[in-house]
């Protein structure tokens, strides 16, 4: 009798792709290849500018070197809060050619948010825009471990000043420098430091994971480049492929699928600061792109717009999907709107360094007759993905249990979470937390979440860190958050209160109360005032009956 050890989605893929993959230690040395190779060949386009691979390779040089010219040291920490604009990849690879790791953060983080990462990761360094300088990071950093601070505006490198997605004006940063102006002037070669060996930490990546407190996931720089070179070979896009960043480079997916594996290709990634609508029609008619990746929510949006037609995506390959559910009616009208284009499912997290599983091309995945649900793909080359019980035995194929995965691309652990790491990754295997079963070909269905976090347009919300916030209000009582079917972004998050005695809150203020505290995606669309919050016997709030309750 077959079992998951006996890998039957290898099927799915060609000898070629099946075979070892011989990539190399770091995405960095991918990069200083391709620079080397094709110094003129373009690596960035944004809007109408951009850099080629030799101005990459000097600019990160000269911000290196202004690193550790200000006593960045090797094994330090670099917090890059930026938009998709080519400063984010400039302090990047920067920080790696220093030695040091990278924390990418949301920009939509509100104060608190930001304090905590920075102060838990121990950041030596930021970089952040001069507006978000200007408006709160100054007062947060000053309150924590960092001691070199950058600014970078949206402006830079272009001269079409989109209105639609960059701010107009400029915003000095007083008393932070401007990274570029910085890596310009900077004298010297990069630090003298060895490149980056496969088990050394590249990022620090803030995920909920399978608890309720943001914890730092430690994606080394083998990590990333086993998956981006994984997906290189798969794809087998041409050498001169534009790859545009949909999903935020912030966001494991946008870093790994997007910016490490067209620039360890020698690829093309074009960038359009945020995601809106028109702008990425836009870019797709001016770059040309042959692939991209984001959630169901950003394909919705295209789709929406009444000037999108089929010749807007026929320059594309491949279009994967990530980050959230992707409902077969999505797929099914993007072909329709796209000229017949496949949007391809894909299943990963932070832990993971991205995908874990995905559709391989030329294929398309199958929906499960009974729950209607759309796989999310097969496990990769080099990729084991068991279903297993409370207990940690396998279940047979398509029965649910928690998915569990190992591999070159699951993360050693967590920044300073020795027992959470222990507990999330036990002797190296991945436990998801996440509900699903795979069939005997090997195709995975992701049908629910172990735990109760919440999916909210392909960002992960923990309802602890959104009830934190409602306990603050003086009004409320007790405060329990649940996730609940939204068409557009996946899952949307309602709030249920009970009120103090004599106290009064309208529903509206208390979305908008945390509206001002919370990222975009996390504050709650919905509130719902009661008398009293179900219990247990010892008076644990039952979101479980919420949930149930909102449908």
């Amino acid at each position: 009798m077959s079992g998951y050890a006996d890998q039957p989605w290898l099927r799915f893929f060609t000898e070629e792709q099946r075979a070892d993959t011989d990539y190399p230690p770091s995405v960095l040395h991918g990069f200083l290849a391709a620079a080397e190779s094709r110094p003129d060949h373009r690596a960035l386009a944004y809007f109408d500018g951009g850099l080629t691979y030799r101005e990459l390779d000097t600019l990160s040089d000269g911000l290196a070197r202004h690193l550790a010219d200000r006593g960045f040291a090797p094994g330090e920490r670099l917090a890059v809060m930026l938009q998709n604009v080519p400063q984010f990849v400039v302090a990047l690879l920067a920080a790696w050619k220093a030695g040091g790791a990278v924390i990418p953060v949301n920009p939509m983080y509100k104060q608190h948010e930001l304090a905590h990462i920075l102060a838990d990761a121990g950041a030596a360094a930021l970089v952040c825009s001069e507006r978000a300088w200007q408006d709160y990071v100054r007062a947060t950093a000053a309150a924590s471990p960092v001691r070199i601070a950058l600014t970078a505006c949206e402006l830079d490198l272009q001269t079409r000043d989109d209105a639609r997605v960059l701010t107009a004006g400029r915003l000095p940063g007083g008393d932070a420098e401007d990274l570029l102006a910085a890596a310009r002037a900077a004298q010297g070669p990069r630090p003298d430091v060895p490149l980056p060996a496969a088990g050394d930490t590249a990022l620090v990546s803030y995920t909920s994971g399978t608890s309720g407190h943001p914890k730092g996931a430690l994606n080394t720089h083998g990590n990333i480049s086993f998956n981006a070179h994984r997906q290189i070979r798969v794809q087998e896009l041409p050498a001169d492929a534009v790859v545009f960043a949909l999903a935020p480079l912030f966001h494991i997916t946008g870093m790994v699928c997007q910016l490490s594996a067209a620039l360890a290709a020698g690829h093309t990634l074009a960038l359009a600061y945020r995601f809106e609508p028109g702008v990425v029609l836009d870019a797709f008619r001016e770059h040309r792109p042959a692939y991209t990746v984001g959630p169901a929510t950003a394909f919705m949006a295209l789709l929406a717009r009444p000037d999108a037609t089929a010749e807007d995506f026929a320059s594309f390959r491949l279009i994967s999907s990530g980050g959230a559910p992707l409902p077969p009616a999505v797929v099914e009208s993007f072909r329709a709107r796209s000229g017949g284009l496949y949007l391809a499912n894909g299943y990963g997290l932070t832990e993971c360094t991205a995908p874990c599983a995905s559709v391989p091309p030329g294929y398309e995945a199958p929906v499960d007759p009974v729950s209607g649900t759309l796989a999310v793909g097969v496990p990769g080359p080099g990729t084991m993905v068991r279903i297993i019980d409370d207990s940690g035995a396998e279940v047979p194929f398509g029965e649910p249990g928690e998915i569990a995965v190992s591999g070159p691309m699951v993360v050693p652990g967590y920044w300073n979470q020795p027992a959470e790491s222990r507990a999330a990754i036990p002797g190296g295997e991945l436990h998801t937390g996440d509900i699903g079963f795979m069939d005997a070909d090997g195709w995975l269905y992701v049908v629910d979440r172990k735990k109760d976090m919440i999916s909210a347009s392909g960002f992960k919300v923990w309802p602890r860190e959104v009830e934190d916030v409602l306990y603050t209000h003086p009004a409320v009582r007790e405060a329990a958050v649940v996730g609940i079917p939204d068409a557009y972004r996946g899952e949307s998050v309602k709030a249920y209160v009970s009120l103090r005695p004599g106290s009064a809150a309208d529903p509206a203020d208390l979305v908008a109360y945390c509206r001002e505290r919370l990222a975009a995606y996390k504050y709650p669309r919905q509130v719902e005032v009661l008398a009293e919050l179900p219990k247990t016997a010892t008076g644990k709030i039952l979101r479980r009956e919420l949930k149930t309750a909102a449908g």
